[in-house]
């Protein structure tokens, strides 16, 4: 296993728990984000999350990207073939959808997603 393949060791009650990262991915997302005001990143979600204002926008990790693009936007990502429910504890996180490789290497979808991410963002109060 490489330094790449696995970048972040996080502990927890359990012990020592290694979480793979998609670093095509962060890159990609990185490129299309840089330039925002606001913007901060973190470990989280098992992957990588970009935040604006504090509050979450969307996540890389090793199963997909992950998207806050807000409840009334669910329907029609959710219509985009390769885009999931974002699944909490076995149960879905509303206004949130996983989209696979075929989704975020497809330039004009992962930009949909991401543009209906920020304009979401901006109906949450900063933090």
């Amino acid at each position: 296993m490489t330094a790449t393949e696995w970048k972040l060791v996080l502990r927890h009650h359990s012990g020592t728990v290694r979480m793979a990262r998609d670093k095509g991915l962060e890159q990609l997302l990185n490129e299309s984000l840089e330039t925002l005001p606001g913007l901060t990143q973190k470990a989280m979600f098992g992957g990588w999350a970009w935040l604006v204002n504090g509050n979450l926008l969307c996540g890389s990790r090793h199963d997909g990207m992950l998207v806050r693009v807000g409840k009334e936007n669910e329907v029609w990502a959710l219509e985009i073939p390769g885009v999931v429910p974002m699944m909490m504890q076995g149960r879905p996180a509303g206004g949130w959808v996983r989209a696979a490789a075929e989704v975020y290497g497809n330039a004009a979808l992962r930009r949909r997603l991401v543009d209906a991410a920020l304009k979401f963002n901006k109906t949450l109060p900063k933090k």
